[in-house]
């Protein structure tokens, strides 16, 4: 039985699209892009950089993301700033799965996103192999415009809403690469996403 034309099993998926409900559903979407909380997660280098992106020169809050959170629970965003050895593997896990749904993720650095010039045992070859990547950003360290730049990329795939569809069947990321914007060279870093 639907009701103002919504079927309640199926939720905004069922709805017949009309005036009310379209606009409802670009208004959800309007406002998940508008107010993404990032966790407190650095762990290495890349961490120094993150931080600076929230200071006061490139103002992240006229992105509506001003306040890293250091609970998980109040977290939608985490940014893996830097490399992920094998034993905090499980605590980044542990926290992404405490972070409430929607959630998204970007991979920060090369060291992050393939294991960088870390080419051992003790550290993760890609944080993909712990959580789903939405937004890769390259660079090492990728300096405050590649993470924003990564940053505005992410916020225009949660305005399309077929990230969240994607997540509820496959549970994988976007798995998007962007171009670094802070003037380091591209061919700097020798290790590639996918190249291992």
């Amino acid at each position: 039985m639907k009701i103002l034309g919504i079927d309640p099993d199926l939720g905004l998926d069922g709805a017949d699209h009309n005036l009310l409900t379209g606009s409802l559903e670009g208004l959800v979407k309007w406002a998940r892009q508008k107010s993404i909380f990032p966790a407190t997660f650095g762990l290495a280098c890349c961490a120094i950089e993150m931080m600076g992106t929230g200071g006061p020169h490139y103002d992240l809050a006229r992105y509506g993301m001003e306040v890293f959170r250091a609970s998980p629970r109040q977290a939608d965003l985490m940014i893996v700033a830097g490399r992920v050895s094998q034993k905090m593997a499980p605590v980044l896990r542990q926290i992404y799965d405490q972070m409430m749904e929607p959630k998204w993720v970007i991979s920060m650095g090369v060291c992050a996103s393939s294991g960088g010039m870390f080419n051992n045992y003790a550290i993760v070859q890609g944080v993909d192999q712990v959580v789903p990547v939405d937004v890769y950003a390259p660079g090492c360290p990728p300096g405050p415009e590649t993470l924003q730049h990564a940053i505005l990329t992410l916020h225009s795939v949660i305005a399309s809403g077929e990230l969240t569809h994607r997540r509820r069947q496959t549970g994988a990321g976007a798995g998007i690469q962007v171009d670094q914007r802070d003037g380091q060279t591209a061919g700097a870093t020798p290790v590639t996403i996918g190249s291992r």
